[in-house]
């Protein structure tokens, strides 16, 4: 559970329950400051003089509001829209591309007029009859560590276990799923789950769980009748890489119930970084240890229009041959939806 430093209440959150459950939840929390905003200078509340520490105390921070715009942005390929919950993580992982959209204060917000995103939803769905309508939650955040006090992956689950044409989906690097297993999900959620090898896991992702926590709690969710995935990302290359993503790919094959009704699935991305992300990850962790040498990549335009650095496609073809091979090999009841 995501336990901030301090909760900023934008002026119109409080009449809503879960605010007041909010504020009713973290009242005694000594360490925890409470603010009600008055005007919309938000980032006046959150400290920093240097780069690192507003990014640092941007991530100590949950800011309470209501989605006011209800265009749901697209979420190609893997899915048709972004079902906007949360912006903002509160782990800090140093290669995440969020550092370049959220600001030198990357706070985490939530919303509050859950009822009202998915009645849109729903309008979303209704426009698209007959087709299936597909609804990523975690485009933009991690929904899960802020769940204990929001419920919006509660109230999420449940309303598409209701809908026979929508699919709701959201991946998490997380475990604390015990209140969403036994909801009526009818099957219409999944619930993926971002991976990774332990040392890369303990390198680069701080205040996230551990690998060995999150493959636990996808035991849970499949246990619970959840469709499951796996995202591998970003996969590095280093010494021993190979060994460590098959002991990876091992403990999932041992672990994992044999009577799953759905596949797994599987999205493999390898590391890439923009010169801004770079930039922004080098001013927000300035011993950050992560491979960036722009000699070692070939510069890539993808598909939003701007360059990126990518592992040379021998590596790329290497990548996908590891991961095809021992994927097939390990499951029976698996699909790769993409190797990139």
């Amino acid at each position: 559970m995501f336990i901030p430093k301090r909760i900023i209440f934008e002026k119109d959150a409080l009449k809503y329950d879960v605010s007041k459950e909010i504020v009713e939840k973290f009242k005694d929390y000594k360490n925890v400051e409470i603010i009600y905003m008055s005007s919309n200078k938000l980032k006046q509340h959150i400290p920093g003089e240097e780069y690192a520490d507003k990014y640092r105390e941007g991530k100590r921070t949950l800011v309470v509001g209501t989605k006011k715009g209800f265009k749901f942005q697209s979420c190609k390929p893997s899915a048709h829209y972004q079902l906007p919950l949360a912006s903002g993580c509160m782990g800090q992982c140093e290669y995440c591309y969020l550092n370049t959209m959220l600001g030198d204060k990357p706070f985490v917000k939530v919303y509050v007029n859950v009822e009202e995103i998915l009645g849109h939803a729903r309008k979303y769905i209704d426009e698209r009859l007959p087709d299936t309508t597909v609804f990523e939650g975690a485009a933009t955040s991690d929904p899960l560590p802020v769940e204990p006090y929001t419920h919006s992956l509660e109230k999420t689950i449940t309303f598409f276990g209701s809908e026979e044409s929508g699919r709701f989906r959201f991946v998490t690097k997380y475990n604390d799923i015990d209140s969403l297993l036994g909801l009526n999900h009818n099957g219409h959620t999944q619930i993926r789950f971002s991976i990774n090898a332990s040392s890369v896991i303990d390198e680069y992702e701080h205040f996230t769980a551990s690998s060995h926590k999150r493959i636990e709690a996808s035991i849970k969710a499949a246990k619970a009748g959840y469709s499951i995935g796996y995202l591998i990302a970003p996969v590095f290359i280093y010494p021993n890489w190979k060994e460590d993503y098959h002991s990876l790919l091992m403990e999932l094959r041992d672990k994992l119930p044999s009577d799953l009704k759905e596949p797994v699935t599987f999205e493999v991305i390898s590391h890439r970084y923009t010169a801004t992300a770079k930039n922004r990850i080098l001013q927000s962790f300035p011993e950050s240890a992560l491979p960036m040498n722009d000699e070692e990549r070939t510069f890539k335009f993808g598909q939003f229009g701007y360059g990126k650095y990518v592992y040379p496609k021998e590596s790329i073809d290497e990548i996908k041959h590891f991961f095809e091979q021992n994927i097939n090999k390990l499951f029976s009841n698996d699909e790769i939806k993409y190797i990139i």
